[in-house]
């Protein structure tokens, strides 16, 4: 038998494979390529945008305000609320003052529309003759003091003959066919009409002619 030494096997390569003819086995031709020979893709992929991460900056502790400051906030706030506690009492003195300013000259109006009929009974009993004049005296100082406290309270009598007719003071309850008075005219009054300012407390009873 021979006996192969080391290095006496020697692989066959292609160029002696065409001159002997021999026929190397494929594995054998893989096992002798060089590795350098095979190629290498050294490009890396790109990192995709959505995968990159970025680390979380770390949050600013908020600063304590000092004590000058918070001193001016709670002055603010103070003085805020006191205006508006301020406003809301002008407003509600002023809406009590007109309230009550409403309510005065109504109560007085209706006060002295309760009175009238006694100035009307008044007024008739001076109408009346009488042969004692002491009661006749009396009666005219009655009347005499009533109508100062009328004029105190601002109160005034309308309605006299010769006037002309204002339907807003005067109701006409009768109408007097005469050529020789003007159209419009009181002819005869009934009933005397009494208003405080622009307010009518009765109207006056009037006869018209036409």
């Amino acid at each position: 038998m021979l006996r192969l030494m080391k290095g006496d096997l020697k692989v066959p390569n292609q160029e002696d494979e065409k001159k002997t003819g021999w026929d190397v086995p494929e594995e054998m031709e893989q096992e002798a390529t060089p590795e350098a020979e095979m190629p290498v893709d050294s490009t890396e992929p790109a990192a995709d945008p959505a995968e990159v991460q970025t680390e979380p900056q770390p949050k600013e502790e908020p600063k304590e305000p000092d004590e000058l400051t918070r001193l001016k906030e709670e002055n603010a706030a103070l003085t805020d609320r006191l205006l508006r506690t301020m406003a809301e009492y002008d407003n509600f003195r002023k809406r009590s003052q007109k309230e009550k300013d409403a309510i005065y000259p109504g109560a007085v109006a209706d006060t002295v529309a309760k009175l009238l009929p006694v100035c009307d009974n008044i007024e008739r009993a001076l109408a009346c003759e009488t042969q004692d004049l002491e009661f006749r005296k009396g009666v005219e100082m009655i009347y005499s003091s009533f109508q100062e406290i009328m004029g105190k309270l601002e109160v005034v009598s309308f309605g006299e003959a010769g006037e002309e007719f204002d339907p807003a003071l005067h109701n006409a309850v009768m109408h007097l066919e005469d050529d020789t008075v003007a159209d419009n005219t009181i002819t005869q009054v009934f009933q005397k009409g009494y208003k405080i300012g622009d307010r009518v407390l009765r109207f006056a009873m009037v006869q018209v002619a036409n």
